[in-house]
């Protein structure tokens, strides 16, 4: 990494205290949006012809147009999959991620916050995802990184399968919450901890830690991250 890449950004100094390091998933530690590109995946696996999913997504997008907020289009995104075996559901996500790793011409991970998350892991801070996608994206991403704990949306199951409900999207200030009470049940001391984002909806999760890096060149971040005296992880694509 070049020495132009972190602006008042390294990894804290191992301590005798509980650091852990939060970071966000689509488009911070890796360059896609997980969510789209798995349905993406698994429609083309279960045999559907790539009307469907485009149909699927234009729907989640007109009502972005339309000024649903982040966590509503959440919810409808996992309506699309009431109904789905979480079983299989899992498995092909394990699947989407082999072929995502292999075949991303650029590298799947951000290489930016690829390095600085292995920097943090080698101080001893433990690595948190935190994402509003699921279990079937995320999990194979976590054992890849090395992140032992993953605040999530999380999907209703019953008798194995996806009710289309969720239990509360993991957008916005739920990711502060979470954040928070991971400090107090995981036993992090936040005020030493980090905490990765790319997008103003991560500034929840950004607030309750003492080293917050905003990533990338989203505009609205970073003019809070200016003011606040916060640090930035310049990625490739923000210096393009």
């Amino acid at each position: 990494m070049t020495a132009t890449a972190f602006e008042g950004v390294r990894p804290a100094p191992p301590t005798t205290s509980r650091a852990g390091v939060f970071c966000d998933v689509d488009e911070t530690l890796i360059r896609v949006k997980s969510m789209f590109r798995f349905l993406e995946f698994y429609l083309e696996r279960r045999g559907e012809p790539p009307a469907t999913y485009q149909r699927l997504v234009a729907g989640l997008r007109e009502s972005a147009r339309r000024g649903v907020p982040r966590t509503g289009i959440n919810r409808d995104y996992y309506r699309l999959l009431g109904g789905e075996s979480a079983r299989g559901l899992a498995a092909a996500g394990r699947a989407w991620f082999t072929e995502e790793w292999h075949e991303s011409p650029d590298g799947l991970y951000v290489p930016e916050v690829e390095e600085a998350l292995a920097g943090h892991r080698a101080s001893g801070h433990e690595l948190v995802l935190v994402s509003g996608s699921f279990f079937a994206c995320l999990d194979p991403i976590a054992a890849d990184v090395g992140a032992r704990r993953v605040l999530s949306t999380r999907p209703v199951i019953r008798r194995g399968e996806l009710t289309g409900e969720v239990l509360a999207p993991m957008i916005g200030p739920t990711k502060g919450r979470a954040v928070r009470l991971a400090g107090v049940l995981g036993g992090f001391d936040l005020a030493r901890s980090s905490a990765y984002g790319d997008h103003i909806s991560d500034l929840a999760m950004l607030r309750e830690v003492g080293r917050p890096i905003a990533v990338g060149d989203h505009p609205e971040l970073l003019a809070h991250a200016r003011r606040a005296g916060w640090g930035r992880l310049i990625t490739g694509a923000a210096r393009r």
